[in-house]
């Protein structure tokens, strides 16, 4: 094991660009807030893009930070990956001196920059089912290889590449690993992004491009060590990302749910696509995907693919990349573009479709014939800009970025041990402290909720949970309207993660508030940690028990016959 310290990364950078003097500006060197801008030689006259846009990107790296759960002094953002690609050859890579080793088959453009960059590529070929193997990948590093690019969810074949063995050649490899995960966000499985802390020379790129629908705006993101991220910004030119790059990407960012959704969505239309694409005669083989895209053996690949083209439909000809051959890569469309895909193949090879018919099942409401019970909201302050949405009759896997860890930890337990769709993210200030963002994630979500469940018809309305673990934990809650908050829990020291342990009675007395609700909750224990993870699990086990529909009611649980 190299063992690579922190200041390791000095060594590796080139000396030429250790001793770079950046790129400055009269408004990088003034500290204080300027009226009048007669510096950068720009036109007065206000057009929306008349001045140049900030060159470190602060508000969008913030918004970044909350999504990704990366500090911004681990990010850079970059026209594409593409560029930050560019970045770490002429970094790290002495041109007409220097390697770098590409797993292959893989995106292309790892070999193009290193061309670029006079940089030999050293190809590691992974097995015929697309897998690394990282003794045979350290094997083919050589004396003067100085960074190794690895993608996961790979591009053709789609595949996550096995954790274990890229974490063996960071571990083992004495320069820089970059694992490009561009298609993360379709995948089920941890970002290394959360492994930077540990391995300075690891650098993970992700991107706007793909998930998030930002192709158009060229917005690629590398995650890694400060010293790699800071050597990064003085080498890139000062204002690589336009004014209106910066603020579509952050109008879109907005819009977090959302994209969930359409990730989910896209998944869904990738399980199914697979199938039937898999009971073709004229298919050979569909590869399994963590991608948006699928890798598919035709057995008459050439036909096929120049007949789509002439039904206006185009994908991917791979079939020259190793043990890619007869195949072609199918990006993920719309459900009707993926039914449009499959017809004109069944033309082409004059296939008829399956008696069975495609599946007309989707994942989403387990309420068969009845709409679901859906709450959403927006909710925006100075301090805070939080989306929420909730499914109570659809359980999906929680997907919360508060930009606090435990936080996030927290509020998953809602969704599942409360068996509903919970998507919270919140982009705060929490550089001033954890208060803005808990309290007004309480509000949103106590909204949100009151908005899934309507007028409530049919809910049993109480709900009560004693869990009984190390720490003894007790929720009580009623939906009939009124509101009453009781917190009777006692904590030993004043954080839990990095959460004032103040701020968690605060939380359930916001969202108590905004559900309408009378909230009762009383908890014990040895551990900090137990007692509040105790608290969120019992209340998310209450709720539960509280908006179940009761099949036989025909009104609401009050003599009343309002809640």
């Amino acid at each position: 094991m190299t063992n690579m310290k922190k200041d390791d990364i000095y060594g590796l950078i080139r000396e030429n660009i250790r001793a770079l003097a950046p790129y400055s500006t009269a408004r990088d060197e003034c500290k204080i807030d300027m009226e009048v801008y007669l510096d950068a030689n720009e036109s007065p006259y206000e057009t929306g893009v008349n001045r140049y846009p900030s060159p470190f990107q602060e508000e969008l790296k913030r918004m970044v930070s909350s999504i990704r759960r990366v500090p911004v002094e681990n990010i850079f953002l970059g026209n594409g990956s593409d560029e930050a690609i560019d970045l770490i050859y002429r970094i790290f890579c002495t041109p007409g001196k220097s390697s770098a080793v590409v797993v292959a088959p893989s995106y292309g453009m790892y070999s193009v920059a290193g061309n670029i960059n006079d940089v030999k590529i050293i190809y590691s070929e992974l097995d015929s089912e697309f897998q690394l193997n990282a003794t045979k990948l350290l094997s083919d590093v050589q004396d003067d290889t100085r960074v190794v690019f690895i993608c996961s969810p790979n591009n053709p074949s789609g595949n996550l590449l096995d954790r274990e063995e890229i974490i063996r050649i960071i571990e083992n490899f004495n320069g820089i690993v970059v694992v490009d995960e561009a298609y993360i966000d379709f995948a089920e499985s941890q970002s290394f992004s959360e492994l930077i802390g540990r391995y300075p020379n690891l650098i993970v790129l992700q991107t706007l491009s793909k998930a998030w629908g930002m192709a158009g705006l060229r917005l690629g993101i590398a995650l890694a060590d400060t010293i790699t991220i800071g050597t990064m910004n003085k080498v890139k030119y000062p204002y690589n990302i336009s004014i209106i790059n910066q603020q579509k990407a952050i109008e879109m960012l907005k819009d977090c749910v959302g994209t969930v959704e359409r990730i989910r969505e896209i998944k869904e239309n990738r399980s199914k696509l697979a199938m039937e694409l898999s009971q073709m005669e004229c298919v050979s083989k569909v590869y399994p995907s963590d991608a948006n895209f699928l890798l598919v053996k035709f057995k008459e690949r050439e036909k096929v693919f120049k007949e789509l083209q002439e039904r206006k439909i185009i994908v991917r000809d791979r079939s020259s990349q190793l043990h890619c051959k007869d195949c072609l890569r199918i990006t993920m469309g719309t459900e009707d573009e993926n039914r449009r895909l499959l017809d004109a193949i069944r033309e082409i090879t004059g296939e008829i479709e399956s008696k069975a018919g495609p599946s007309s099942k989707k994942e989403g409401c387990i309420t068969e014939g009845k709409k679901c019970r859906v709450g959403k909201v927006s909710r925006s302050t100075r301090e805070t800009s939080i989306q929420v949405c909730i499914n109570l009759d659809s359980f999906t896997r929680p997907y919360v970025r508060s930009g606090l860890p435990f936080f996030d930890h927290m509020l998953e337990q809602i969704g599942y041990h409360g068996g509903i769709g919970v998507d919270i993210i919140c982009c705060g200030d929490i550089a001033t402290g954890c208060h803005h963002t808990v309290e007004d994630t309480g509000i949103a979500l106590g909204e949100a909720l009151a908005q899934a469940l309507g007028p409530k018809k049919g809910i049993e309305r109480y709900g009560f949970a004693l869990p009984m673990d190390e720490a003894d934990a007790m929720v009580l809650i009623d939906l009939g309207g009124r509101i009453d908050f009781k917190w009777d829990v006692e904590f030993r020291e004043q954080f839990v993660g990095e959460i004032d342990t103040q701020m968690f009675s605060h939380f359930f007395k916001s969202l108590a508030e905004n559900l309408k609700c009378n909230l009762h909750v009383k908890a014990k224990g040895e551990n900090d940690h137990h007692i509040i993870e105790g608290v969120f699990k019992a209340f998310a086990r209450a709720l539960k028990c509280a908006v179940r529909k009761d099949e036989f009611s025909y009104g609401v649980a009050s003599s009343k016959g309002v809640l």
